[in-house]
């Protein structure tokens, strides 16, 4: 049997694709690393497990992570999202108002710095992060490269991303190689 993170729920198959294929794979596609950021954001105060499941609903009703689409979002769309019986999301009127908010922001960082990629990948100096984890008590909340990050994109505007929803951020895309020592995908990671 393979090894994996000390937080991965073996029993929950679809949460197990997840950390086997995508989670701390580094992401330098614009697109991809929005559609991260709305889901981060979105999980303030919940469990990432709650937003994987949501993840389809989130395609589908903030137009594919397209951040030049959600940015044209209006109050009609957040009325309907806040509104409808489905809970393909979270109906958080201030979280739907903010991923509109931060696909605007996005954009102007695109404009300013050819690529979002290119922006956040600089808190990192371009390079992979590495911690050394061996249980889960050895996850920080946050890093310092993260409270730098946070810090400059409430500068910019951005809601619902402090310091440890951007940590989280980070290790989902890739930025961070937060793989516990013993986990298979580790080197797998590295080699990206």
């Amino acid at each position: 049997m393979k090894k994996r993170c000390p937080w991965v729920p073996l029993q929950k198959d679809f949460y197990v694709e997840y950390h086997d294929t995508e989670w701390g794979v580094p992401v330098h596609d614009d697109n991809k690393i929005f559609e991260f950021l709305v889901l981060e954001s979105a999980q303030a105060g919940l469990s990432w497990e709650t937003i994987l499941k949501k993840r389809d609903g989130y395609k589908k009703h903030f137009k594919n992570f397209d951040p030049v689409k959600v940015s044209k979002m209006t109050d009609k769309d957040v009325e309907r999202l806040v509104k409808m019986k489905e809970s393909e999301i979270v109906r958080n009127r201030a979280k739907i108002e903010a991923t509109i908010n931060n696909a605007k922001r996005f954009l102007e960082i695109q404009k300013e710095f050819g690529t979002f990629d290119t922006y956040i990948w600089g808190f990192v100096g371009g390079k992979v992060v590495e911690h050394t984890i061996k249980k889960v008590g050895d996850y920080p909340i946050t890093i310092p490269e993260a409270e730098i990050l946070a810090k400059d994109l409430k500068e910019r505007g951005f809601k619902f991303l402090g310091p440890t929803t951007l940590y989280a951020h980070m290790q989902t895309a890739g930025m961070v190689n937060d793989h516990s020592i013993d986990c298979f995908r580790r080197k797998e990671v590295a080699e990206l």
